[in-house]
């Protein structure tokens, strides 16, 4: 049986709560305290959330603190709940942060407020840190933001189509037209959104190649980046 784009993260609802929950214990910690943030970008059909959940685990392990995973369900359901996003938005600090930040960089954002919502959201959480966000443009929209660390992964179309039909269960000739479709929509969707190029290295610590190395590798690769650039080595425990 086929199984739809959702089936490859975990359940919404589940994932909504925990963020709720983690960000109000956010709110309350010093503002002395920092804590980094994870972007990750990608190529259509690489393993960036199963990547983002192993370096989740990796990171709760070594900090002994909770992670959050945020990527474009979670994001954009909270975002277009109105009660909810005020709600959470409650809990992160100042509200004119992300206000200048939008007027600042995306005020041509203005003919897609749906994505101004979510990129109000982001600006938002990523200064609390204890974060991995995957796609959504966060390399972009959090460039300034000096504790974040972003990454990008890539891999050959072969690959990606081989890595879709796995995961979903559907033949290569499908999951072909799915890569194929869903590269353009995303890049058109980013060109348009921000008017820029995501691909570009500029906007990264680090290209990895998910061909060659799996989400466990690109997990333990993504961390030790974070523990080598992070200037505050107490967070890690081990």
């Amino acid at each position: 049986m086929t199984k739809p784009f959702d089936s490859l993260i975990p359940s919404i609802e589940q994932r909504e709560s925990a963020w709720i929950q983690l960000k109000e214990r956010q709110a309350l910690r010093p503002e002395t305290s920092r804590r980094p943030t994870i972007t990750l970008s990608r190529e259509f059909g690489c393993e960036a959330f199963p990547m983002a959940e192993r370096l989740k685990a990796r990171l709760e392990k070594a900090t002994g603190e909770s992670w959050n995973i945020y990527d474009k369900a979670l994001v954009e359901k909270v975002a277009a709940d109105e009660q909810l996003s005020l709600d959470l938005l409650s809990h992160l600090g100042d509200e004119s942060h992300a206000r200048d930040v939008l007027r600042t960089h995306f005020g041509y954002l203005t003919h897609d407020e749906a994505y101004a919502k979510v990129v109000k959201h982001l600006v938002q959480v990523a200064p609390l840190g204890n974060a991995i966000i995957v796609g959504r443009g966060g390399a972009v929209v959090c460039q300034d933001m000096p504790h974040c660390l972003h990454l990008r992964l890539e891999g050959g179309f072969t690959f990606r189509v081989a890595t879709l039909a796995r995961r979903l269960g559907v033949p290569e000739r499908d999951a072909e037209d799915m890569v194929r479709t869903q590269s353009k929509l995303r890049e058109k969707f980013i060109s348009d959104c921000l008017h820029t190029d995501i691909t570009l290295p500029l906007w990264y610590h680090a290209v990895l190649n998910n061909e060659r190395l799996d989400a466990e590798a690109l997990a333990r690769i993504a961390f030790e980046l974070l523990k080598t650039t992070w200037s505050e080595p107490e967070l890690f425990k081990d």
